[in-house]
């Protein structure tokens, strides 16, 4: 049945990558592939449950003494609902809400022409110097923003400047990868870079000077490729949408300013919400709403004499959002945590380990599988098998030099933030940031793949390779 299950998940990815071929939206397959795994898993559970869950299992069966009598086939399906579905439940939940959250802050921004403060500004109209801007700013602002929060705002700024869509992909693209490079080296940028941080498994002072440069370099090459693409001036830029028209005629100069500082500065202040509160991330997304949401409401509220379907209050804004695109991206995290509940991501991990036995090499394969598994289970999945070792346990092991790369700050924590953040550029379904823009600006699988996979990859090796040297050089 295992088999079944990765057969199932890698069909669903081939079904995804032919979206355009087959004309099938990759939310439905997603959605049909996420919850067949869950059945397939529900259906074995005696098979599985007690082998690979089998302490959670029996710590959940000894504090329910009513489920001790059922059979072990029942036991386990209340074990599945009551605990593994309800906790991954919980997870999903708190990246699909600040995606929401943070996608209707954006459209907020955007619908009220916040953006055209930053777009005007960017006086340039060669498109090469234009790329090199974009990626820059993406890169630095990741570092301190999210990934995809990031992504959304510049690939915004891009649809304001880029008319033609087949360019705006390719600007597109490198926002991606600017952005998975960008997160890689700040403790706060990306979400398995703060796992590995709240964990303790790397420190800030550490881990910001040993990936700094193998990710700006992660960047710059695919830039240097992506340049011979474009050639040219930008340009004039298209006229504003009657929508947007509509909303200058009664939003002031002085309120979209506010608009956009308002916006920006409560996507900016959520990762400090989490280090100040402790709190999960979609709760400071969410509060960040709420203030826009009521600093928009008091605004609109003083136009008494301004006709309603004027007005772009939240409610009206959210139906903006690309909601086959979150429902994509439940899908794709369902079925990785049925994956993750059978133990196959763990033998994968477990065989790297027996068999290759070179923290380089498996952090490298995790990052490559992190192009197609999202990263965050990959992560979880190493921190779980290799806990951080304490200088006594090196000191008196037989293959102390091995196992000094598991300390705290230890090069292969260091590398797998790189490989797991950058790795995922390599195809567009690969991380969070990527998804999203894909849906937002419908870009095809197959096109990313032939265009831009190439050079991502170049970027992700030699980034790589630039850690190694780094790490043989100076330690």
């Amino acid at each position: 049945m295992l088999s079944l299950m990765v057969i199932v998940f890698l069909a669903g990815y081939a079904l995804i990558a032919l979206e355009n071929k087959i004309q099938v939206n990759k939310a439905a397959t997603a959605l049909l592939v996420g919850t067949l795994l869950w059945v397939i898993y529900i259906l074995t559970a005696p098979l599985i449950v007690p082998e690979m869950n089998g302490e959670a299992f029996r710590f959940f069966v000894s504090e329910h003494p009513d489920i001790a009598a059922l059979p072990l086939l029942e036991q386990c399906v209340r074990f599945i609902t009551d605990v593994q579905v309800v906790e991954h439940l919980g997870e999903i939940s708190e990246t699909l809400f600040f995606l929401i959250g943070a996608m209707t802050i954006v459209e907020l921004v955007d619908v009220h022409g916040g953006f055209s403060f930053v777009t005007n500004r960017i006086k340039t109209k060669d498109k090469n110097k234009l790329l090199w801007i974009v990626a820059f700013i993406t890169f630095f602002m990741s570092a301190i923003l999210d990934n995809m929060t990031t992504a959304i705002v510049m690939v915004m700024l891009v649809r304001r400047i880029i008319p033609n869509y087949k360019e705006r992909w390719i600007y597109a693209s490198i926002i991606v990868i600017a952005a998975n490079s960008g997160g890689a080296w700040s403790p706060i940028g990306d979400i398995t870079t703060i796992m590995l941080w709240v964990n303790g498994n790397v420190t800030t002072n550490a881990l910001i000077p040993a990936l700094i440069l193998p990710c700006l370099v992660s960047l710059v090459i695919p830039l240097l490729i992506a340049s011979r693409l474009l050639h040219g001036v930008i340009r004039k830029q298209q006229r504003e949408t009657g929508t947007e028209s509509a909303v200058m005629q009664i939003v002031t100069r002085k309120e979209r300013i506010s608009i956009f500082l308002l916006g920006v500065g409560c996507l900016l202040v959520v990762p400090l919400f989490k280090m100040v509160t402790h709190l999960p991330p979609f709760m400071g997304i969410l509060m960040a709403l709420g203030i826009m949401w009521l600093y928009t409401e008091i605004m609109y509220g003083r136009m008494k004499c301004v006709d309603e379907s004027l007005k772009h209050r939240v409610p009206r804004v959210i139906r903006r959002i690309d909601i086959p695109t979150i429902l994509f991206f439940l899908g794709i995290l369902l079925a990785v945590a049925a994956l993750q509940m059978t133990g196959i991501l763990d033998a994968a991990a477990a065989f790297l380990d027996e068999k290759v036995h070179n923290i380089y090499l498996i952090n490298l394969f995790i990052g490559l599988l992190s192009a197609v598994v999202d990263n965050v289970p990959l992560v979880a999945g190493a921190m779980g098998m290799y806990p951080i070792a304490e200088a006594s346990a090196v000191a008196a092991s037989p293959d102390a030099a091995y196992l000094s790369h598991f300390v705290q700050d230890g090069a292969f924590w260091e590398f797998l933030a790189y490989c797991a953040g950058v790795g995922g550029s390599i195809l567009i379904i690969g991380s969070v940031a990527g998804v999203v823009i894909m849906g937002i600006e419908k870009i095809s699988f197959i096109w990313y793949v032939r265009n831009i996979s190439l050079m991502a990859l170049l970027g992700y090796l030699a980034g790589a390779g630039a850690y190694v040297v780094q790490n043989l050089l100076i330690g």
